[in-house]
């Protein structure tokens, strides 16, 4: 089985396509399990490459989406959603809120219908990379079509 007919993958195309289908997902020689990996594999900055971070937020879940050369900011992330406490989901609950493993988190096509919030750093490049369910398979994106896709609210979560 190829990589890009893994379930995972093919949920975010399915997804992907449906928004619009000209969408491809992109399968990498390299991984791209992280931001820096990414980057190196597909030749652009950092910064361009979507890191999708689920966090637990008191009684619920909430993904995060930042830019690969940003740290999320946990007291922004409590304060834009108004709660106390607010910390990384673990790799168990990662899979299964989501439908994906730790370094192939999608911004899209989740198991579990969560919020989104997106970083506003990632509006000052003219393309993004996020991950499409496995860590060698990614989706280029700009951001107007990223927020729309995500139904995402764009604030200030990075430092």
């Amino acid at each position: 089985m190829s990589t890009l007919d893994k379930e995972p993958v093919k949920r975010v195309e399915k997804f992907l396509k449906n928004f619009d289908p000209k969408f491809d997902i992109i399968l990498l020689d390299t991984s791209a399990r992280t931001a820096l990996e990414a980057a190196s594999s597909l030749k652009c900055e950092v910064g361009a490459i979507v890191k999708s971070l689920l966090f637990k937020t008191e009684n619920t879940f909430t993904l995060c989406l930042i830019a690969g050369d940003k740290k999320a900011s946990l007291n922004k992330i409590k304060k834009t959603l108004n709660i106390k406490d607010a910390s990384m989901a673990s790799a168990d609950e990662v899979k299964n809120i989501t439908g994906f493993t730790i370094g192939g988190v999608s911004p899209v096509g989740h198991l579990n219908k969560i919020d989104v919030y997106i970083d506003n750093s990632l509006e000052r490049f003219e393309n993004l990379y996020a991950a499409a369910g496995h860590p060698n398979c990614v989706f280029k994106i700009n951001f107007e079509d990223l927020q729309k896709i995500t139904n995402g609210l764009i604030k200030e979560i990075s430092e």
